[in-house]
């Protein structure tokens, strides 16, 4: 997969405008319906939520209509696809619907929170091939995205070891961490998901869980710190961290080490600038906050992907089956977690 930043496309003159709908207008939702209407090849037909005053904020801020439910936006027939970006527990019905509906879809990850809903979801949809691709965008992360195609260039050789670093600056409310599904498919997920593009299909996982720093998230029966060691089928390693808590900010790092050598993939920050003074050497700015400033390049990337595919007809590089696997290593994680003991996937 060849990552490119949307608009920048060699040899294309006029772009089609697709009429794209969002549905859920929560803080990633105004993000998508954001990097959407500027896109040069969308147009932000609709935007829906549950909550009526968040979806006529959105409306208001972009200029463009708050349809009255998803139903009205699925049954327009001007709407090409829907990008959805509501709560989890309504992905599977969504997805459905639009699928029924002829539209393309953009789903944010997980698919469902239990693989009963999502293969549910999967037989639902048999037979309509709808275009359908998933959320995982760190996939279209530009440092990301370049360390896996120099790796697969064979510039490290032959890949033996991926270590991924993803830690949240703080914890989320009990609340939230409570109907999550838990930090293995709330968090980790992405990381399943990024060790997949990078080793291929993973055949074992071991977990290491604890609670080490709120104490509400432990009483929600989850785990706030993880350690999970992976093995592919190729027999290559990776490990996991991730932690709800980072002082000094989104902590997102990726590594790469073969028999040639070693790619790795840093922080972002504010500027690249260095300061070396008589208190200080090397002191750089803060690492940026949060997933949103983090990955604001790897969102729109991923949203233009998307419209490429639906323009040129092409399948997009991260499909249903990538959520689905996404959420096995999810699930084979939290029983090694439970139990202590290495899980072995078919």
């Amino acid at each position: 997969m060849t990552v490119r930043v949307f608009g920048i496309a060699e040899g294309v003159r006029e772009m089609e405008r697709i009429a794209i709908a969002l549905l859920g207008c929560g803080r990633i939702g105004r993000m998508h319906a954001r990097v959407l209407a500027r896109h040069p090849g969308a147009r932000l037909a609709a935007v829906y939520d549950v909550l009526p005053k968040a979806a006529a904020e959105t409306a208001g801020e972009l200029g463009v209509p708050a349809a009255a439910s998803a139903e009205a936006v699925l049954a327009d027939p001007g709407i090409r696809a829907v990008l959805i970006a509501s709560p989890t527990p309504t992905h599977v019905d969504l997805i459905v619907a639009a699928a029924r509906a002829g539209k393309a879809i953009l789903c944010e990850k997980p698919i469902a929170l239990d693989m009963e809903r999502v293969r549910a979801c999967e037989q639902a949809i048999a037979g309509l091939t709808p275009t359908i691709m998933l959320g995982f965008n760190r996939r279209f992360d530009p440092s990301f995205a370049a360390v896996r195609q120099r790796a697969q260039a064979g510039e490290i050789g032959r890949v033996e070891q991926v270590v991924i670093t993803s830690r949240d600056p703080e914890p989320p409310p009990a609340d939230y961490a409570a109907a999550s599904g838990g930090i293995f498919r709330d968090m980790t997920i992405h990381d399943f998901d990024m060790a997949r593009s990078l080793l291929g299909d993973i055949v074992e996982v071991q977990t290491m869980g604890a609670c080490l720093i709120d104490p509400a998230i432990g009483a929600a029966g989850d785990y706030d710190s993880v350690m999970v060691l992976l093995r592919a089928r190729s027999g290559a390693l990776a490990h996991i961290n991730n932690s709800r808590r980072s002082a000094y900010g989104y902590d997102q790092r990726l590594e790469m080490f073969g028999a040639k050598g070693m790619l790795v993939a840093e922080n972002r920050r504010a500027t690249t600038v260095r300061a070396a003074t008589a208190s200080a050497t090397e002191c750089a700015d803060p690492v940026l906050h949060f997933f949103i400033e983090r990955y604001a390049e790897a969102y729109a990337t991923e949203v233009g992907h998307f419209i490429d595919c639906l323009q040129s007809g092409a399948t997009p590089a991260v499909g249903f089956t990538d959520g689905v696997e996404a959420l096995r290593l999810a699930d084979a994680a939290e029983e090694s977690a439970r139990t202590g003991k290495a899980v072995r996937l078919g």
